[in-house]
């Protein structure tokens, strides 16, 4: 790797932090629903107008990319996730909540697409996924801090909605630092360039698999962490400030997970990793539902349900790229599509705990890593 290669990775990498605001989702769609008296269906609303859109920009952003290049469209997702966080600070309503998340989604559909192949143009091609591991696990840190600075907002200030402005700063510098990065526009590819080119990927039943994976795994992620203060107020009856923080917990163990696991997955098989990450997930999940055990407990399986869903995406999605490199930004786009699993799975939880509780709706998450584990089976 060359020297300006070098100083290329850090911004590259420090991106991955604005990856993780959607995260905030699912903080604010708790202190959303208390602001509002709203219904948990009416709450998950919420993650469902962050993640709608990466259904609908995912494969138009992979088009996209091969004229802007990728840095130029990193630049634009900035740009979009900027204004997102300054919407609730003009006016807080439940509509303008809806709106700022939706942009809020636009931008992070834009960005991942974008973000993952930037990776390529400065790492080489064995250290991929170690590398994009490393990224998640920056963005783990963005996700870990959310509720606790929504916490700190709420509870010092009494003004929740204080993450906006902070996080609205860190995406400025953010921006700013990866314009002056030295990174070149790659060729665009005009064989390879195009909607047709992308959907054509999922003829291949591995590259189909790695979609659904993508799927279910955002599908988790995002349920976990819009379910995990409810799940905790039921079981615990603590207060939305204390419950907040098991969210954080989760953000937590997926933060230590992906750096451990940037440091493993150098030497040891992806499969593996996946097929053991699923079973903790399930173990996890059944004890959460199944054993009405003391708060530590219920703390110690939020960790690890965090460790679960650590590096799957890391290990998925570097699969995908070496199975079709010279595809890069169309597998890419494909992939990202699969996050609007976090916009499926959310309002189908909301209804479940609306009638069977919050158990109910993690029964929906312990289903969704059985389907994992036979994937990760299935991979070679």
């Amino acid at each position: 790797m060359s020297k300006k290669s070098n100083l290329a990775v850090l911004p590259v990498l420090f991106s991955f932090f604005i990856m993780g605001f959607a995260d905030v989702v699912g903080i604010s769609s708790s202190y959303v629903k208390q602001d509002f008296g709203l219904s948990d269906s009416m709450a998950n609303l919420l993650p469902m107008m962050v993640f709608l859109w990466f259904a609908v920009f995912s494969v138009p952003t992979g088009v996209l990319m091969n004229k802007l290049g990728r840095k130029n469209t990193v630049l634009l997702s900035i740009v979009v996730t900027l204004l997102a966080l300054l919407v609730p600070l003009a006016t807080y309503s439940y509509t303008m909540v809806l709106i700022a998340f939706a942009l809020l989604g636009i931008g992070n559909t834009i960005l991942q697409v974008a973000l993952n192949p930037l990776l390529t143009n400065v790492v080489s091609g064995e250290k991929l996924t170690s590398s994009l591991t490393l990224g998640q696990f920056v963005k783990a840190i963005a996700s870990f801090i959310g509720p606790i600075v929504a916490g700190v907002a709420s509870g010092t200030f009494g003004n929740w909605k204080l993450i906006f402005p902070f996080f609205a700063s860190v995406t400025l510098l953010s921006g700013l630092w990866l314009l002056l990065a030295p990174i070149q526009k790659e060729q665009s590819n005009s064989e390879t360039a195009g909607f047709a080119a992308s959907f054509k990927l999922l003829k291949d039943p591995v590259m189909l698999s790695f979609f659904f994976a993508i799927v279910v795994l955002v599908g988790i992620d995002v349920g976990l962490n819009v379910t995990l203060p409810k799940f905790l107020m039921e079981r615990t009856v603590m207060p939305l400030e204390k419950a907040g923080l098991g969210t954080s917990l989760y953000f937590a163990a997926r933060t230590i997970g992906t750096f451990i696991g940037a440091i493993l997955l150098m030497k040891y098989s992806g499969r593996k990793f996946y097929i053991g990450s699923a079973v903790l997930g399930i173990f996890a999940l059944v004890v959460m539902v199944a054993v009405p055990g003391p708060v530590s407990l219920m703390y110690i399986m939020i960790f690890c349900s965090g460790l679960a869903v650590a590096n799957v995406f890391s290990i998925v999605f570097s699969a995908a790229l070496r199975r079709k490199p010279e595809y890069a930004n169309e597998v890419s786009g494909l992939l990202i599509m699969g996050v609007a699993g976090g916009a499926i799975v959310p309002p189908v939880m909301g209804v479940v705990s609306d009638t069977a509780g919050q158990t109910g709706a993690m029964l929906v998450v312990l289903l969704l890593f059985v389907y994992l584990l036979v994937n990760a089976l299935k991979m070679k």
